[in-house]
């Protein structure tokens, strides 16, 4: 996919940025890059992975590398997750076990980075595994958002500890995913995207 494609402002970046007032630019790049990783897989598989975005320092806290920080030691205007380079290295580390750290700013501060998870007050949907509780865990402890890279090429959003969106970079695919939100929501379809979002009444009511 190509990450300069126009798309309606608020395709991506009202997902998750108005509730937790995270930076839209950083999360709609983050969300594209997702994407790109859900659609490419590497090696000629398909990968997963997890990006926590914003209040890095205290999800930096509550996590640890399973190996040594790859990303540790380089300046900051070399991670930024705009940067084609970087956006490149991103898809080789996903191969690797543990999470990117993204600051709001859009500086990756750390890879392979091990989630500290607990299930208490976690409710998602059956069939998701630990990459999907580490996620919700991590932005219940925090003020962050995490996206999650599935190995099914599902792409979901988790806020406070819920799925609020999931995106399906292909579109046959959606009929048989879209089931894992449990609450009706809306559906917006671009460039063989569909995300489906949770709708505001909905969320009140939830």
């Amino acid at each position: 996919m190509d990450r300069h494609m126009k798309m309606p402002d608020d395709l991506f970046c009202k997902i998750c940025s108005e509730k937790r007032g995270i930076n839209p630019n950083t999360l709609k790049e983050v969300i594209i890059l997702a994407v790109e990783i859900a659609r490419e897989g590497r090696e000629g598989r398909r990968i997963g992975t997890i990006f926590v975005i914003s209040d890095s320092d205290e999800v930096m806290k509550r996590s640890r590398n399973l190996i040594l920080d790859p990303l540790y030691g380089h300046p900051d205007n070399v991670k930024r997750i705009a940067d084609l380079d970087m956006r490149e290295t991103i898809k080789e580390l996903a191969q690797l076990d543990g999470a990117f750290i993204v600051t709001d700013d859009g500086v990756v501060v750390s890879a392979c980075r091990y989630l500290d998870a607990f299930s208490e007050g976690i409710n998602l949907p059956l069939g998701l595994g630990s990459r999907h509780m580490a996620a919700a865990s991590i932005t219940k402890q925090t003020n962050s958002v995490a996206v999650v890279v599935s190995e099914s090429s599902v792409v979901r959003v988790i806020d406070d500890g819920q799925i609020v969106s999931e995106i399906i970079p292909e579109l046959w695919m959606f009929k048989r995913y879209s089931a894992h939100l449990n609450k009706e929501g809306k559906t917006i379809e671009e460039e063989e995207i569909i995300v489906s979002t949770i709708s505001e009444e909905e969320e009140e009511v939830a």
